[in-house]
């Protein structure tokens, strides 16, 4: 990208009106004393800025949950560990205009949401072991406690992300949400709903994440996207890319949903890619399947597990990160909306290489996010309205 690129990039990324948000004033951090070459002060927020929460405008919000996870766990404590690796990250993005100055905040993990997915996980272990070997789960009253137990707690996790996010977006914040596993997101989705009406998700995953019940849980991670679907009449669209290991079942809904799923199976983009069609060519076709607001929900094991090798359930194939990246700055400059995030699946591995990227990738699209909605002017923005 040559330099004339850049700074067309960065004038629109300046310049993209706000469909989606309302006017509103924000008291800046005073940055005179903030020296990013010196070492980062974890006595600050992530990446070692200087900012309160009161005057960040995006706030990432942890989410330490994992209890329906089905293979690998440890992502519950992604975000300590993607905090200490921030340190290392150098904050200059020119690309962004260093879109960071206007605020990046990020809550501690709550203690109490932590516990409850411990103890549940255990307990998750045990039912999912038990089923395993065929056992029937309404001859063991134990195992049936468990499972209600467990889709309980579930419940009332997505009730806490309804309301933490709620509350955020309604003093006009941008929110991130960290996972934990990819079930986080259900209430958080709610509550964009309600604030920017018909949206769109553009999600990067190895799986389809579309099935009605799996090992019987009511909000597994394999199951977040069809919850959403089920619940939120706002989702106007969900287009899939990277998939790669999925049921029949989840294929026959995607053939039933009357285009409101669209799936780009990794196969199909690498066989493009193989006979000479370019990733701009592809991504081009992956943007106009997109409405006026886009949301994006980002599982880690999307991408090629070289990038993320301790992620729950990984699967080979997979993106580069400059890849998605180019996705997301090309969505923007076609006028759609960027309206928030989830990035989830980041697992804690001895080298710590998982938190490494996955707080590389936060940094980007954080930057990303604030940068593609700047501070509205005086006048009302109008919502957002669909472009398809």
């Amino acid at each position: 990208m040559g330099p004339e690129t850049h700074k067309l990039l960065l004038v629109h990324l300046r310049a993209v009106p706000s469909r989606c948000s309302k006017s509103r004033q924000q008291t800046m951090t005073d940055l005179t004393h903030f020296d990013s070459n010196i070492a980062s002060n974890p006595k600050n927020t992530i990446f070692g800025l200087p900012f309160m929460e009161e005057d960040a405008r995006l706030i990432i919000l942890p989410v330490p949950w994992e209890v329906t996870v089905s293979s690998g766990s440890g992502t519950s404590r992604a975000a300590e560990h993607i905090f200490n690796a921030s340190m290392q990250v150098d904050v200059f993005d020119e690309e962004s205009g260093n879109a960071w100055k206007q605020g990046i905040f990020m809550r501690h993990p709550d203690r109490k949401v932590l516990m409850k997915s411990d103890y549940l996980r255990k307990e998750a272990e045990l039912y999912i072991n038990y089923i395993s070997k065929g056992e029937d789960v309404e001859k063991n009253t134990f195992m049936c406690k468990s499972l209600k137990e467990i889709n309980e707690g579930s419940a009332n996790m997505n009730k806490w992300v309804y309301e933490q996010t709620s509350s955020l977006l309604k003093e006009d914040k941008l929110v991130v949400l960290l996972g934990g596993d990819h079930s986080v997101p259900l209430g958080y989705l709610k509550a964009i709903a309600e604030k920017h009406g018909d949206f769109g998700i553009l999600q990067i995953d190895a799986h389809c994440d579309l099935r009605k019940s799996y090992e019987n849980f009511d909000f597994s991670h394999a199951g977040i996207m069809f919850n959403a679907l089920r619940d939120i009449p706002e989702i106007i669209k969900l287009v899939q890319l990277g998939v790669r290991d999925y049921s029949e079942e989840e294929f026959i809904y995607i053939q039933n949903s009357k285009q409101r799923v669209v799936t780009y199976f990794d196969k199909d983009i690498k066989e493009k890619l193989f006979e000479g069609i370019t990733w701009r060519s592809i991504v081009d076709d992956i943007v106009q399947q997109l409405p006026a607001c886009v949301y994006v929900s980002f599982d880690i094991d999307g991408l090629d597990p070289k990038l993320c090798p301790h992620t729950g359930t990984p699967v080979s194939g997979g993106f580069e990160i400059e890849q998605i990246i180019y996705l997301i700055k090309k969505i923007v400059e076609s006028g759609r909306k960027f309206i928030g995030m989830d990035l989830d699946e980041i697992a804690i591995g001895e080298s710590n290489y998982d938190a490494n990227v996955g707080s590389r990738i936060l940094w980007k699209l954080c930057n990303m996010l604030v940068a593609a909605n700047p501070l509205a002017s005086v006048h009302k923005e109008p919502e957002c309205t669909t472009t398809m």
